[in-house]
C-alpha cells in the first residue's frame, strides 16, 4: 500500500520490488536470447498469379450475355473461386504426395549446427510419431496417413490472397528450409494449373451459335429492305432526321411568321401615329424674327424719370407729407405700373417657310406604307410554305410507327447477332483451348528463393532484448504494486483504516546523524500528542500493542520512557494505574497470538497499534483493529515503526544535482 505522489515514490517502488524486477528482467532476457538462437527457423517463398480477363474468368459464355438473369453474380469476386480451387483438398493432397518424395530424397544439410538441428528435428519427429501411434492403438485419436497429416500441415502454412479490385493472387508459403519452400510452391502452382484446365473443360457450343448467326443475318437483311422502301417514299435517309428537320423548319418558319405579324402591327401603329402627328402640325413656320425695344415703354420711362426729378426738387420746398408731394407720388406710382405692364421688346418683322417636320413625316409615312405592303406579301408567302411543311410532316408521321417498329426489331436482331458472333468466337476459342489445355492463369512471378529467414529475427531480437526485458521488469513491478498489501508508510493509513496516524518512526541507524535526528523528531511528535493537562491532573496509562511479535513495541516504549524522563515526567512501565503527574506505559505485543496482551491493556486510557513497515499487511492490521475494537471499544491511533527509506541517498543526490543543472 503505497501512495504515488511524485517521482520519488516511483523510485521507491523500483527499489522495494528490486528483487522481483531483477528476476523478471533476467528471465525475459534469457528467454529472448535463447529464442533468438534455438527457435526453429522459418523461410518464406512467394509467387504471384494473374487471372487475366477472358475465358472462365467471371462467367461462362452462355450466362455472361444474360446478366439480368443472374443478378447476384455481378456482386461477387471471381478471384475467390480461384483461391478456393488453389487451396482445395485434392490439390493439397497431390502436393503432399509430391513433397513426401522430396523428403525421401533429402540429404542432411551442411554445417555442424544445421546438421545437429536436423538430426534433433528427426529425433523429435520420431518421438512424436511414436506417441501418435500409441494413441492411435489405444483408440484415443483417429488413424491418419502420412499424406493426410502432411496435407494439413501444408494447408496451414500456405496462404493465398488478393487486394480488393485486383486480379493478382499473391501466394505465400512458410517452411523450415528455403529450397524446400520454393520447390513446394512450384509444385503447387503446376498442379493447380493442370487441375484447373481439366475442371473447366466443357462441350463446345460452336455449332449452335453458327446456326443462330446465319438466321440473325437473314432477318437483318429483310428488315433493312423494308426500312429502305419506306424511307424512299418520304425521300429521307432517316425518319428521325426527317421529322427533326421538318420540325426545325416549321418552328423557324412560325417564328418568322410571328415576326412578320409583329412587324406589320408595328408598321400600322407607326402609320397611324404619323398621320395623327401630321394633322396637328402647321404647314408653315417662322424662320426669321426681329425684336426691338418697346417705344411706348421707353416714353413712359422718360416721363417717370422727369416725375422723380420734379419730386426731388419739390422736396427742397415741401415735406413728404405735403399734398403736392403726395400727388406727385401717386403720379409716379401710376407711371411705374404702366411701365411694368408694357413689354420690354416688340417684334419688328418675321420670315415664313414650309414646315420641315411636316415634310419629313410625310416622307416617313410613304416609306412605312411601302414597307407595310412588303411585309404583308412576305406573310402570305410564309403562310403558304408553312402549310406545305405541315403536310409533309403529317405524311412522315403516318409512316413513322412502321419505321420505328422495323428499326426496333432491326436493333434487337443486330444485338442478338453481335452476341451470337461474339459467343461463336468464344466457343471456337474455348474449343481450341480445351484441346490445347490452355488456361487464362499466368504466372507473373515464379516461386522465389529467400535465404533470409522470416522468423526468428535474431539481430532484431538481440537488439530489443534489453529494452524488452526492462519493460517486462517494470510490468512485474507494477503488478507487484497492485497486489502488494503491505504497509510501507503512512500515506494512506488514515484513509484506509479510518484511524489517526500518531507518528512514523524511521528505522534507527546510529551511523548517520540524519537518521538519528529523524527518529528523535518522530519520538518527539509522539510525545507532543500526549495530553499534558490530563497527565498533571489524573495521570495517563498508554498501552502499545501489535498484531504479532517483533514489531518493536518494547523498543518504542523504551525510547518513549527515556524521552519522558528527559522532560522530567514520571514514567513507569506496567503496574498499578497511573497517579497524577505520572505516565504508565503498557507493553502488550502479539495481540493475535498472546492472551496476556488483552490483560495488559484492560486499564489503558489510550491504546495505540504499532505496525512494522514493509512487514505488516492491511488485512492483518484490519483484523487486529477489529479485535481491539471488539474488546475495548476503541483504538486511539496507529504508530508505524521501522519506516525504511528505500531510495539510496546517492540516487536522490544525483537527481537533485540533475534538476539544479536545468
Amino acid at each position: 500500500m503505497i501512495e504515488i505522489r511524485s517521482l520519488r515514490d516511483l523510485l521507491r517502488l523500483l527499489f522495494i520490488f528490486k528483487r522481483e524486477f531483477k528476476l523478471a528482467a533476467l528471465s525475459a532476457l534469457v528467454i529472448i536470447v535463447l529464442g533468438a538462437f534455438l527457435l526453429p527457423a522459418k523461410y518464406e517463398s512467394n509467387a504471384r498469379l494473374l487471372v487475366k480477363p477472358g475465358r472462365d474468368s467471371t462467367l461462362p459464355i452462355e450466362i455472361s450475355n444474360r446478366q439480368a438473369l443472374v443478378m447476384p453474380s455481378t456482386q461477387r469476386d471471381p478471384i475467390v473461386d480461384e483461391e478456393r480451387l488453389l487451396t482445395g483438398r485434392p490439390i493439397v493432397r497431390q502436393v503432399a504426395e509430391r513433397y513426401l518424395e522430396i523428403l525421401a530424397n533429402q540429404q542432411p544439410p551442411s554445417g555442424l549446427w544445421k546438421r545437429g538441428k536436423w538430426y534433433m528435428k528427426k529425433a523429435l519427429g520420431a518421438v512424436i510419431d511414436g506417441a501418435r501411434i500409441t494413441l492411435e492403438t489405444l483408440g484415443v485419436i483417429e488413424e491418419t496417413t502420412a499424406v493426410e497429416r502432411l496435407a494439413k500441415d501444408l494447408e496451414k502454412k500456405f496462404e493465398v490472397s488478393h487486394a480488393a479490385g485486383s486480379t493478382v493472387m499473391e501466394i505465400s508459403f512458410t517452411w523450415g528450409e528455403p529450397d524446400v519452400a520454393q520447390e513446394v510452391v512450384k509444385v503447387w502452382i503446376d498442379i493447380f494449373l493442370e487441375e484447373r484446365t481439366q475442371a473447366l473443360g466443357r462441350k463446345s457450343l460452336y455449332t449452335f451459335y453458327e446456326a443462330q448467326t446465319a438466321e440473325s443475318a437473314a432477318q437483318i437483311n429483310s428488315y433493312k429492305e423494308q426500312i429502305l422502301k419506306h424511307l424512299n417514299q418520304i425521300g429521307a435517309a432517316s425518319i428521325n432526321d426527317r421529322l427533326q428537320d421538318l420540325s426545325e423548319r416549321i418552328n423557324i418558319l412560325r417564328g418568322e411568321r410571328f415576326n412578320s405579324v409583329r412587324q406589320i402591327a408595328s408598321s400600322d401603329s407607326a402609320m397611324a401615329v404619323t398621320r395623327q402627328q401630321l394633322q396637328g402640325l402647321p404647314k408653315e413656320v417662322v424662320t426669321v424674327r426681329q425684336i426691338a425695344l418697346n417705344p411706348a415703354q421707353q416714353d413712359l420711362r422718360r416721363l417717370l424719370n422727369q416725375k422723380r426729378l420734379e419730386r426731388a426738387d419739390m422736396l427742397r420746398t415741401y415735406t413728404d407729407e405735403a399734398p403736392p408731394v403726395k400727388a406727385l407720388d401717386a403720379s409716379i406710382k401710376s407711371l411705374e405700373q404702366k411701365v411694368h405692364d408694357e413689354g420690354d421688346t416688340v417684334q419688328s418683322s418675321e420670315d415664313r417657310a414650309p414646315n420641315t417636320l411636316s415634310v419629313h413625316l410625310q416622307r416617313v409615312l410613304l416609306d412605312e406604307a411601302s414597307n407595310n405592303a412588303a411585309l404583308r406579301s412576305q406573310l402570305a408567302q410564309q403562310e403558304k410554305q408553312l402549310s406545305e411543311l405541315e403536310n409533309q410532316r403529317r405524311q412522315a408521321l403516318e409512316i413513322e410507327p412502321t419505321l420505328t417498329r422495323l428499326q426496333r426489331e432491326l436493333r434487337s436482331t443486330e444485338r442478338n447477332y453481335a452476341l451470337y458472333v461474339d459467343s461463336l468466337e468464344k466457343s471456337r476459342i474455348d474449343r481450341e483451348l480445351d484441346k490445347s489445355q490452355i488456361s487464362n492463369i499466368s504466372v507473373i512471378e515464379e516461386a522465389t528463393f529467400n535465404p533470409g529467414r522470416i522468423f526468428p529475427k535474431t539481430l532484431l531480437m538481440l537488439l530489443l532484448a534489453l529494452p524488452f526485458s526492462i519493460a517486462v521488469g517494470l510490468l512485474v513491478v507494477y503488478l507487484c504494486y497492485l497486489l502488494d498489501q503491505r504497509i510501507h508508510d503512512g500515506g494512506l493509513v488514515e484513509e484506509k483504516l479510518g484511524l489517526p496516524l500518531w507518528t512514523t518512526l524511521p528505522e534507527l541507524n546510529n551511523s548517520t546523524a540524519q537518521s538519528s535526528n529523524a527518529f528523535t523528531a518522530s519520538i518527539y511528535r509522539l510525545y507532543g500528542l500526549l495530553p499534558n493537562a490530563r497527565i498533571e491532573q489524573q495521570g495517563l496509562t498508554l498501552g502499545l500493542t501489535s498484531a504479532r511479535h517483533g514489531e518493536g513495541v518494547s523498543f518504542i516504549i523504551e525510547q518513549l520512557r527515556q524521552l519522558l524522563e528527559e522532560n522530567h515526567v514520571k514514567v513507569r512501565v506496567g503496574g498499578a494505574p497511573a497517579q497524577p503527574g505520572e505516565v504508565v506505559l503498557l507493553d502488550a505485543p502479539a495481540l493475535l497470538s498472546s492472551r496476556d496482551a488483552f490483560i495488559s491493556l484492560r486499564g489503558a486510557d489510550l491504546i495505540a497499534l504499532v505496525v512494522e513497515a514493509q512487514e505488516s499487511t492491511v488485512p492483518t492490521v484490519e483484523h487486529a483493529l477489529s479485535i481491539l475494537t471488539t474488546a475495548f471499544g476503541k483504538v486511539d491511533g496507529i504508530i508505524i515503526n521501522r519506516r525504511r527509506f528505500e531510495v539510496p541517498g546517492k540516487v536522490l543526490q544525483t537527481i537533485a544535482r540533475y534538476r539544479s543543472a536545468f
